[in-house]
């Protein structure tokens, strides 16, 4: 875990009264304790930190209290039943320890990103490009900024692997007032639905939060839209920002604009009563010739490499909190040319092959027809799809992605994501459920082989895309994680064509 190398340390009585838990100690007993760092996983634990033990689905947090402990923690914050697990070290009880751990997490290292302009983004798909595109800009304006999402994390040019699109509060609010330490003047992160529901954005706040969409996904967790949609519109709160930048062209991105008690900037691809939104896009070989009206007025008019409608919105969004945050209109024309998509977005492999090489990480039904559309939008031939649905994950959507693949490609091939602890074989059949599979279109379980079919077919001017895993460089199987590389199988594949 990332750290800020100056950090003071903190009382645990007023850390007591911070998190409002309870503790069998005396007042005078917990002000003879200092803590120095706050973390919710037992590896990353170092001498004097509080360790958070979360109730879990298959564990409890308390069951590591030991190796923590172990490691040098001098304090445990639990509930009630990780509390009755626990000796040795004093245990503060709370009713809600991710809540506790997220404003816990934000005292403690003095609400960092409140010294930096956060930005935060969230919605179905779209969070990874906005956020790229967003540090792109800002680098390029000279705003040094930090990245926090799915793909990486960046602290200004310095890249750092990530576990999971938004960090748990402890990680989180370290990594932010590591960002300050380093004199960044943003910070830019993804927001999950998983990272609200599960807390770990309690504490934070965001100068400014973005919508781009919202469609079916991980309904294994919210159940339904409607659940989906209520989590995300917390994030819409003055709890957690100052203003609202909405993608109105969505249903749920309209439903929020109305709702919402934020100031709220509108975006749309068409709609001129949008407070951002194109005037036109003129699409060609390497992208498109764009014209952007915005707040007061403005106007850029530029090109970009990027394609795709979904991309549009992506940029727009990108352009206006940009704009919004105080960046020079005209530093933002002449840096959008220069703009690159996120990594596993519609991410080319280039060997000189004569038909197009694309990997993308759609993995929701409305992204898999997006990014299909746009396929044939940028296809002189056939597109030619590879998808498979990932295990141990929302099931509802494979029948509805299975039918997007086929609605939306030439030529379907449907294959194996990672099946984790599922037959994939049995997904498969979920999948193709109601789904006539006639030649050239193909059910084949090895992505490999899948992958390799669909290069294959390819002929001058098609679209090859392999949908589903983007950036992702392994493949989960019954609890392995094996080395995996849609974009090294993919290039493979092209070679053993020639």
């Amino acid at each position: 875990m990332q750290r800020p190398l100056s950090n003071s340390s903190k009382n645990l009585a007023s850390i007591l009264s911070v998190v409002g838990a309870t503790s069998k100690m005396t007042k005078e007993e917990l002000s003879l304790i200092e803590i120095t760092g706050v973390s919710q996983t037992s590896s990353n634990i170092v001498a004097g930190d509080i360790f958070v033990a979360l109730p879990g689905e298959n564990f409890h947090g308390a069951d590591f209290a030991p190796d923590a402990i172990a490691r040098g923690a001098v304090v445990v914050l639990t509930d009630a039943l990780g509390a009755s697990k626990i000796s040795g070290v004093p245990v503060l009880i709370s009713s809600n320890p991710r809540r506790s751990a997220g404003v816990l997490s934000a005292w403690f290292y003095s609400e960092p990103m409140r010294d930096l302009y956060s930005i935060g983004i969230t919605g179905t798909n779209g969070k990874t490009t906005v956020t790229t595109l967003l540090h792109q800009i800002m680098q390029a304006a000279g705003r040094e900024s930090g990245l926090i999402g799915t793909v990486e994390t960046r602290i200004g040019i310095e890249a750092l692997s990530s576990k999971r699109t938004t960090p748990e509060s402890s990680e989180l609010q370290a990594l932010c007032a590591l960002m300050r330490e380093r004199h960044m003047r943003n910070i830019i992160m993804e927001v999950s639905s998983h990272a609200i529901s599960l807390e770990r954005v309690r504490g934070s706040h965001f100068a400014v939060v973005g919508f781009t969409n919202l469609s079916q996904d991980h309904l294994d967790f919210h159940k339904s839209m409607e659940s989906y949609f209520k989590v995300k519109a917390e994030l819409f709160t003055f709890e957690f920002a100052d203003l609202a930048v909405i993608n109105i062209d969505d249903q749920y991105g309209a439903r929020l604009a109305d709702l919402t008690q934020l100031p709220v900037i509108t975006l749309s691809r068409s709609n001129s009563k949008a407070t951002w939104h194109y005037t036109s896009i003129t699409p060609d070989y390497i992208g498109a010739s764009v014209s952007i009206r915005g707040s007061g007025g403005i106007l850029i008019e530029c090109k970009t490499s990027l394609y795709g409608g979904f991309n549009y919105d992506n940029l727009l969004m990108a352009v206006a909190i940009a704009v919004e945050s105080g960046v020079d209109p005209i530093d933002v024309a002449a840096i959008i040319p220069k703009l690159t998509g996120a990594k596993g977005r519609l991410e080319a492999v280039r060997l000189g092959q004569k038909f197009t090489a694309l990997v993308d990480y759609a993995h929701s039904p409305d992204a898999v027809a997006r990014v299909l559309e746009t396929a044939h939008e940028i296809s002189d031939g056939n597109v030619i799809a590879v998808l498979g649905c990932g295990g141990d994950r929302d099931t509802s959507k494979r029948s509805l992605m299975g039918m997007a693949l086929r609605n939306g490609a030439d030529i379907a091939i449907f294959t194996s994501d990672n099946p984790r602890s599922e037959d994939p074989e049995v997904i498969l059949k979920q999948m193709v459920e109601n789904i006539e599979i006639l030649a050239p279109n193909q059910v084949i379980t090895d992505r490999t082989m899948a992958i390799k079919t669909a290069v294959n077919h390819a002929k001058s001017g098609d679209v090859v895309i392999i949908l589903g895993k983007g950036h992702e460089k392994g493949q989960e199987i019954d609890g392995v994680i094996y080395s995996f590389d849609d974009r090294i199988e993919l290039a493979r594949a092209i070679e053993d064509k020639r």
